[in-house]
């Protein structure tokens, strides 16, 4: 893979984006021969410097970028998930599972050699002054000292705080982005970007090239992947899936209801409580997740040599 000596953007952030739109980055201007990794068009989209407060909304599709009258009202989640349009959508939904498959082959294809890796989540309105925002920050930084790669959704807030972190480390920093009415794009601290249209496809990635989830607080995105990756573990689809929770102020309530209404009424069992870890500390975080994948390697290595004993 190229890197980005020499680039004449050397002063901004480059992003590797897999979604084959965007700027050739070795070298040569628009209008040149791409790269090719392997069987794969891999280029780079440049990420403005400049302060993006005063640009307008935009929107992508494919390789367009709408802005102003041209933006869209809809997404192509709304699309596909909205019944109340005409019934001409029948002869729509088999091209749009072609877009769909499209998406999970490029997100394959971008993260399938990118190593053990922690998603972290939380709030995009997270300001940078805040104190969760250096927390992030702090772990992406020791998540990387640990070994892993960080993985988020790209936004600001706790997002960027994380991303922040890694690619200070020197890490792999990891940015899956969706299309949303009014986006925000890629924060500048994204190394390896991968934009998505559908939500499900995005939350595939997230947990299949995930060894763990940092959730710090957030809103309702946050809670949904929390108990996205809750269900996975609780119903055995995903094993040794360490789900911490930073900020013992902000989640106590959600257990408190967890433990009093959900377990009390026989809706859960007790013991799914202890999927989670609580914690105010980034010690005890790396800890659980160091922990976590000392287990799964072990029982990786338990398999590897039963079916090496079975085949014997």
């Amino acid at each position: 893979m190229p890197t980005t000596s020499g680039c004449p953007w050397a002063r901004s952030r480059c992003v590797r984006t897999a979604c084959l739109r965007g700027w050739h980055h070795d070298g040569r201007w628009p209008g040149e021969a791409g790269l090719e990794t392997g069987s794969q068009d891999v280029r780079v989209s440049r990420v403005n410097d400049s302060d993006q407060t005063n640009r307008p909304p935009e929107s992508h599709r494919g390789g367009l970028t709408l802005r102003r009258s041209r933006l869209p009202t809809d997404t192509h989640d709304q699309m596909l998930l909205d019944s109340r349009g005409p019934v001409d959508w029948v002869h729509t939904d088999p091209w749009r599972v072609l877009r769909i498959q499209s998406e999970f082959v490029e997100g394959f294809s971008a993260l399938a050699e990118l190593g053990p890796a922690i998603s972290v989540f939380g709030s995009a309105r997270t300001p940078t002054d805040d104190p969760q925002y250096a927390l992030a920050e702090e772990l992406g930084e020791r998540l990387v000292g640990a070994g892993y790669a960080v993985i988020t959704g790209g936004g600001p807030g706790i997002m960027e705080a994380a991303n922040k972190g890694a690619s200070a480390a020197g890490g792999t920093s990891v940015g899956l982005g969706i299309e949303l009415p009014f986006e925000q794009g890629l924060n500048d601290y994204v190394d390896l970007g991968v934009d998505f249209r559908y939500f499900f496809a995005r939350k595939t990635m997230f947990v299949k090239y995930a060894q763990g989830f940092v959730v710090f607080p957030g809103g309702f995105g946050t809670l949904d992947e929390l108990f996205e990756a809750l269900t996975l573990v609780q119903t055995g689809k995903v094993t040794t899936f360490p789900i911490v929770l930073v900020g013992t102020a902000y989640w106590g309530g959600l257990m408190d209801w967890l433990r009093s209404t959900l377990a009390a009424e026989k809706k859960i069992s007790p013991v799914d409580l202890e999927l989670l870890t609580v914690t105010d500390s980034l010690d005890e975080t790396i800890d659980v997740i160091i922990t976590a994948g000392s287990a799964r390697r072990a029982r990786e290595r338990e398999a590897v040599a039963t079916t090496a004993a079975d085949a014997e």
